[in-house]
């Protein structure tokens, strides 16, 4: 087939007048930290969601550092987390001096298989952190009915998950604190970002404390009009606070969700029907529970040839690609560490060698997804 000339690449935000306009008023306005733009993205989430709070952050890491140290994680306690999940998650973990306990995933879907979850847990387990892999939910039922039987703290992994339903329920509107990631891969994009939803006044407030010094008031609060410059600190917090120029394209973003979802729905059709039937390739699954994808990611699992190779080739044809993810376990400072036997984990290295996430964005085309599986089936039969 014929090589395209320019590259496709795996991901790359969709942005137009409406996002340009929304970030060039805050410029203008002359406040382009934490403020009233802020806070209306918090709203924002909230509604999506279903929660009745939410703080916006500088990242989903720092949420989920915030997160762990609000829920008081620390040495001797354990987290439950699948191994298919961006390593900052266990990093995390470890930092806080605490010991990730990884649960197996489901080979079709990549979510954590969520039968083999009890079975991790111990009497120093403290949180599990379910992940809401490629816009796909969690089997949330399931999750809720262990952290009620064993009294534990859940942490909903929604970095892929804007739009992502489980039976009617978006995800972050279970109960439980929610992640959500708006880094320039993700659904929605503020450049860097992140969010946390929950329900806890309590933790709310150790939450705005813990991102902004401990300062109980942020800039808004000391320098607007009327504000009290002063502050005092009662316990010592991080550098974790959104900005309003990021919440000005997070909110015009969010005027665009379902536009740019249901894109994303068309263009992941297309491959599984560019796909379906090709050899020497997996093509994602989805669950079997009621649900509605986000269709974050588009993750082939490649049989026919080694994966290098088979992305060497893809780079040939000029197409991007990414790789979601390599598995925690297999980290240099989590085997040393922390001695994870790979044979407690069968599916999750079953696909670990063979996974690699497709182009998949708004502003694709349909000739772009019917390069790529062209591009596919000649790779895979000269294999």
């Amino acid at each position: 087939m014929k090589i395209r000339k320019d590259f496709l690449p795996f991901s790359r935000p969709s942005i137009g007048e409406t996002e340009i306009n929304a970030v060039a008023a805050c410029l203008k306005s002359g406040w382009i930290t934490t403020g009233a733009l802020c806070k209306a993205f918090e709203e924002q989430l909230c509604a999506l969601t279903g929660a009745p709070r939410a703080v916006s952050l500088s990242s989903a890491t720092a949420g989920m550092h915030l997160m762990l140290t609000a829920l008081n994680v620390g040495p001797g306690d354990e987290v439950i987390t699948p191994s298919m999940t961006f390593a900052s998650t266990v990093n995390l973990i470890a930092l806080r001096q605490a010991k990730p306990v990884f649960v197996d995933v489901d080979y079709g879907t990549l979510n954590m298989d969520c039968e083999a979850m009890e079975e991790k847990i111990t009497e120093r387990t403290k949180v599990m952190i379910p992940v809401h892999f490629a816009g796909a939910p969690a089997d949330m039922d399931r999750v809720n009915r262990l952290a009620r039987k064993y009294s534990l703290k859940v942490i909903e992994d929604a970095a892929h998950a804007v739009g992502t339903s489980y039976k009617g329920t978006h995800a972050g509107g279970f109960g439980h604190p929610a992640i959500f990631s708006f880094h320039p891969i993700k659904n929605i994009t503020t450049g860097e970002g992140g969010m946390i939803t929950l329900n806890s006044a309590a933790v709310e407030k150790k939450l705005r404390l813990t991102r902004f010094h401990g300062i109980e008031r942020d800039a808004w609060k000391r320098y607007g009009k009327g504000g009290n410059p002063s502050y005092d600190i009662a316990e010592p917090g991080y550098k974790y606070n959104m900005p309003d120029l990021l919440a000005a394209l997070g909110l015009a973003q969010m005027e665009r969700w379902r536009e740019l979802n249901a894109r994303r729905r068309v263009l992941a059709g297309l491959y599984f029907d560019g796909l379906r039937g090709t050899e020497g390739l997996d093509l994602p699954e989805v669950p079997s529970y009621d649900h509605v994808h986000a269709w974050h990611l588009f993750v082939v699992k490649v049989t026919g040839m080694s994966r290098d190779l088979f992305m060497q080739k893809l780079a040939d044809h000029n197409i991007g690609y990414g790789l979601h993810f390599p598995p925690a376990h297999k980290l240099s400072y989590v085997k040393k560490r922390f001695g994870v036997r790979a044979a407690s984990l069968p599916q999750t290295n079953l696909a670990a060698d063979r996974i690699i996430s497709l182009p998949l964005f708004p502003d694709m085309t349909e000739n772009d997804v019917h390069y790529v599986c062209g591009a596919i089936k000649e790779i895979l039969k000269n294999a």
